[in-house]
């Protein structure tokens, strides 16, 4: 699966030193599998469908989305389709759920499984077994190992970096040189585990939701250039962190997947005030930063209407008025 058919005005980048290309802006599948509410199998259709229309040839998903469902919805939308890069996660290993499920960390509605975590080698490939079924696919272009690391886990976590390490890993390399997939790294919210399995081995790309963001630039200290002098390419997620970024600092603003707390609520009214001087509606201005920075192959943009997908890419295709840098930097 390569871009090399990709319709539309949307620039193919390769992934770290891999042949893996992606679109500059790309697809999450998180809300199609249920996220928060209900999302009708039209509903989930037409949005994907405003993607491809809008060029868009990368689409990444999980097994973590909806247990399974987003899989599903997304394999049987791209069934028959050429041109397509496709990234899904390891770590979480699906099995039928031994009681009715209605709703399942934050999904409504889930596809009926229960999960466990199993980073091992034999975990990652069951899970990546599992994803391909799912997906009604031989291979995948990228797998990510989904939400290692404390912020996650906890304390929990020294245990599945154990496995990871000491033979997660490995399989992935094996499974690359074999050409099952295209390409690995993590797919995370947090910059120190990054940090520590960069210290084991390369990786190709990083996933990283909200910690490189107009408000959040924790990325920047040490994981940014580590990535630009190590080649691996970053793929952002969360670039509105969690909502504030897209709605500014208004009564019921959402920050880090919770209410966003007054110091957080005073920083964004800065920010917006900032890229409103600067002629820039906040929500663009959080967009355009995230495209800009080293490193970056793809703005992941995930929802799960049609209409605030082609708001967002109508932003980004937006040329930035004269004297807009600032409010980026």
């Amino acid at each position: 699966m390569s871009t090399t058919s990709m319709a539309g005005r949307l620039e193919a980048r390769r992934v770290g030193q891999t042949s893996v290309e992606v679109t500059e802006v790309s697809f999450g599948c998180a809300s199609i599998g249920n996220l928060y509410r209900e999302v009708s199998e039209g509903d989930a259709a037409a949005v994907l469908q405003a993607a491809w229309d809008a060029g868009i040839r990368y689409f990444d998903t999980a097994p973590h989305y909806g247990r399974g469902l987003s899989e599903m919805r997304l394999g049987q939308f791209l069934k028959g389709r050429e041109g397509v890069t496709l990234s899904t996660k390891v770590g979480r290993v699906l099995r039928p759920a031994a009681a009715p499920i209605a709703e399942a960390d934050g999904y409504v509605y889930p596809a009926q499984n229960d999960v466990r975590y199993d980073y091992s080698g034999d975990g990652i490939e069951e899970s990546l077994e599992q994803s391909l079924g799912r997906l009604g696919v031989p291979r995948v272009d990228i797998v990510y190992v989904h939400d290692i690391g404390r912020y996650t886990h906890g304390a929990a976590n020294a245990g599945h970096m154990e496995a990871f390490l000491g033979s997660g890993y490995e399989r992935l390399v094996r499974l690359k040189e074999a050409g099952r997939i295209g390409a690995f790294g993590l797919g995370v919210n947090e910059c120190e585990v990054c940090l520590e399995v960069m210290d084991h081995g390369p990786i190709d790309v990083i996933l990283l939701a909200g910690r490189l963001t107009l408000l959040d630039r924790s990325a920047e200290a040490a994981l940014l250039p580590r990535c630009v002098a190590e080649g691996t390419s970053l793929v952002l997620g969360g670039v509105f962190n969690s909502g504030i970024l897209a709605t500014g600092p208004v009564e019921g603003a959402t920050y880090d997947y919770g209410p966003a707390p007054q110091p957080v609520l005073d920083q964004v009214a800065a920010l917006q005030a900032r890229a409103e001087a600067a002629g820039l509606p906040l929500a663009t201005a959080a967009l355009h930063f995230a495209r800009r920075q080293p490193a970056v192959a793809s703005v992941l943009l995930g929802t799960a209407k049609a209409s605030t997908l082609q708001r967002n890419l109508a932003a980004l295709a937006e040329e930035l008025p004269e004297g807009a840098e600032a409010a980026l930097a």
